[in-house]
């Protein structure tokens, strides 16, 4: 049977590498997208493929997914992952932060999806992973850029689900909450019921369940990661 292949962003470390390590791990080929120069070495160590840039440029998702079908011939997985938007007082914020966080949360995902859902309209199915934020569905003041256009990331994946369920392809988010790969404030980590942040291997262990055929049933949804952390039913 020919091996899936995975498309995954911002893969250089962080949730990134470890979605990229759990999907070959589950024999997935993975071609990984970063500016990061630990990409490479980390593609090599995978068996993978790497291209070097930013999800933010159009060009260089074109060519990743260019240099995904000239080796393999297919997509079957996409993960979607980012950076973080510049954060600041709600009003203080310039609109080229605005637009930058845009081109960052949102378009990337839009632009990748452009690009893919026609291979996974010929294979017959696919499927999309957007790595989000608890923020989507519980705005932080402090990060207002990355609230407001994680809630629109939301609506996107409820919409393409929407669109593309009939033909086999699906789109979910995985909504994290405090993750290993930065500190976190004593406060926040006290509204944890867990009591710890998550390590990023337990997110990219979601997301690869979101890809696989067990979630076969599974598309538009919010998937939250947190510990338990957002109350909200």
């Amino acid at each position: 049977m020919e091996k899936k292949v995975a498309i995954v962003t911002a893969a250089g470390s962080g949730i990134g590498a470890a979605c990229a390590r759990e999907l070959a791990g589950r024999g997935y080929k993975v071609c990984l997208l970063a500016r990061s120069p630990s990409v490479v070495d980390l593609a090599r160590e995978l068996g993978g493929i790497a291209t070097s840039g930013s999800v933010t440029q159009p060009d260089d998702l074109e060519r990743l997914v260019a240099e995904t079908l000239e080796m393999y011939g297919r997509i079957d997985a996409v993960v979607n992952n980012t950076g973080h938007p510049a954060k600041g007082d709600l009003l203080d914020l310039p609109d080229e932060d605005w637009h930058d966080g845009l081109d960052l949360i949102l378009m990337s995902v839009i632009r990748l999806a452009r690009l893919v859902t026609p291979v996974f309209e010929r294979q017959g199915g696919g499927a999309i992973v957007n790595i989000s934020s608890f923020g989507a569905q519980e705005p932080s003041l402090p990060r207002p850029v990355s609230s407001v256009l994680r809630a629109a990331l939301s609506s996107f994946t409820r919409l393409y689900s929407d669109r593309y369920a009939a033909q086999n392809i699906r789109m979910n988010s995985v909504l994290p909450g405090w993750v290993d790969t930065y500190p976190v404030a004593q406060a926040d980590l006290a509204q944890i019921p867990m009591g710890r942040v998550a390590q990023v291997a337990e997110i990219a262990r979601v997301v690869a369940f979101l890809l696989s055929e067990e979630a076969s049933y599974v598309t538009g949804e919010n998937m939250r990661v947190d510990g338990g952390l957002l109350r909200a039913l």
